[in-house]
């Protein structure tokens, strides 16, 4: 299981500012005081009156930014769009399955997702059967993935769930700690990019970025990637975005909107 050979321990730098907890009556207690402990400040009452805030309520965890009305978002799994979308989208689960190399006719690989986020391609993933270890090194998107799935198990996909392991940790430092015996079957890296979006996704990249701001270090990590992984490093982009970090794939699998660029590793088989 991949539960035994990651690590717990590494340090993750604090990339971002972390907004003001506002904790809702009915929010659970005991998951507000582990939340509060993570990371490192007091619940309020009061929403603020401008910019970003972390809101607990009976609900889970929530992003939010202060508008009329509020603009937030959760990580969610079971419901809205990623429950359509992992009902409904074969397609894209086929493209983004033969692209990280999980078959129904093998055991599941292990794929280390470095830019987590909400962890939906992950979760995706591990329903298809392949063992995830999700990297994100904000400690405020961590916590929505933590939160998102523990909700998650208890809410009927316990089975996927136990799949899947979050880290608060920087991946660049994560995937430079692998050694041969450590290394993933496949790295899967989801970058932000300002391309044109979905209305809702525009919404949730808007978030993101102004929580997180802009990240330059996409060399730095594609390069990790590729020494990390034991057989590809799987890029999804915008299906017009140039290759990351302009480094050209050796193959694509282009859909409508979306296309996954792979990086064989060399010595290593695609299978």
């Amino acid at each position: 299981m991949v539960s035994k050979i990651i690590r717990h321990g590494d340090k993750a730098p604090q990339t971002s500012v972390t907004p003001p907890l506002v904790a809702a009556p009915d929010a659970d207690p005991t998951a507000l005081r582990a939340l509060s402990t993570a990371l490192g400040i007091e619940p309020v009452h009061a929403v603020p009156r401008e910019g970003l805030y972390l809101a607990m309520d009976g609900a889970g965890l929530a992003l939010c930014e202060c508008r009329r009305p509020p603009v937030c978002m959760r990580a969610e799994f079971l419901r809205g769009a990623q429950a359509f979308r992992a009902a409904r989208q074969g397609h894209q689960r086929e493209a983004i399955a033969r692209a990280c190399g999980v078959s129904g006719a093998r055991p599941g690989p292990w794929i280390v997702d470095a830019t987590a986020g909400l962890g939906r391609d992950a979760f995706i993933l591990a329903a298809m059967g392949a063992h995830v270890t999700l990297l994100e090194r904000s400690r405020v998107v961590h916590a929505l993935l933590v939160d998102g799935l523990r909700r998650a198990g208890s809410g009927g996909a316990a089975e996927v769930v136990a799949r899947m392991t979050a880290i608060h940790t920087d991946a660049r430092d994560w995937l430079r700690g692998r050694n041969a015996d450590e290394a993933p079957d496949t790295v899967y890296l989801d970058p932000m990019y300002n391309g044109r979006r979905r209305a809702a996704a525009g919404k949730e990249l808007a978030l993101l970025q102004a929580l997180l701001g802009s990240s330059h270090d996409h060399a730095e990590l594609l390069e990790a990637a590729r020494a990390a992984a034991r057989y590809r490093v799987v890029v999804k982009r915008h299906r017009h975005a140039p290759a990351l970090a302009g480094v050209p794939p050796d193959y694509q699998l282009t859909g409508r909107s979306t296309r996954f660029d792979v990086y064989r590793v060399s010595g290593g088989s695609l299978g």
